[in-house]
């Protein structure tokens, strides 16, 4: 399939060929949303931490005499009634959350990603786009000329460090590299801005 091709002003100046393969593919919301789950789950951390019994520093002697006190009778002063005891039954750092996911099923998803950009009009394809400074500002005059909605996510060939410092203030605005690409990036922004060499560098790391 063929979508235009902007310049730095945003003004057609040619066509780019898209490969069907990637960009028009049948959108897969389940699997979309099962890759959504899969990345955000890989990335959770295990940190809440409660002791147990053995883990708390306290003497396991009786605290006082079963009878004749006038009240209940109680055991070691660690125990998960009082205060500073153990916890019973609580979190620990050992759980691991990560889940599998095919390799083909999370190209595939990340694919329906990219072609419902493209069927909702989300995708753009820009020839380049160079800053004559590394100030933000620079970057903000260009993108305001981008009929964007609320958010956009640039993908990005390769390392550009002018680039990518003059866009690290704005906001709703990210960068990424092309072969970074994920799927809480693609849902998270609504329009997917790509370099032309972006496109062949897409098709170089997820069609091999």
């Amino acid at each position: 399939m063929e979508t235009k091709l902007l310049n730095q002003e945003w003004k057609e100046i040619w066509t780019i060929e898209l490969n069907d393969s990637i960009f028009w593919v049948p959108v897969d919301k389940w699997l979309i949303h099962r890759y959504l789950i899969y990345q955000l789950a890989n990335a959770r951390q295990s940190n809440a931490h409660t002791k147990t019994r053995w883990d708390r520093r306290w003497s396991t002697r009786k605290i006082y005499k079963q009878k004749g006190t006038g009240r209940a009778r109680a055991g070691s002063a660690r125990s998960p009634v009082r205060k500073k005891g153990w916890v019973g039954f609580g979190p620990k750092n050992t759980t691991n959350y990560t889940i599998a996911m095919n390799k083909k099923e999370r190209r595939l998803a990340l694919f329906s990603a990219l072609s419902s950009k493209v069927r909702t009009n989300s995708l753009i394809v820009v020839d380049s786009i160079s800053l004559s400074e590394m100030k933000t500002k620079r970057a903000v005059s260009v993108f305001s000329k981008l009929p964007y909605t609320k958010s956009l996510l640039l993908a990005l060939p390769g390392k550009h460090e002018v680039l990518q410092k003059a866009m690290s203030n704005i906001a709703n605005a990210k960068y990424t590299r092309a072969d970074y690409l994920n799927i809480v990036d693609l849902l998270k922004y609504d329009t997917l801005v790509l370099l032309k060499d972006s496109v062949k560098r897409i098709e170089e790391v997820f069609l091999k």
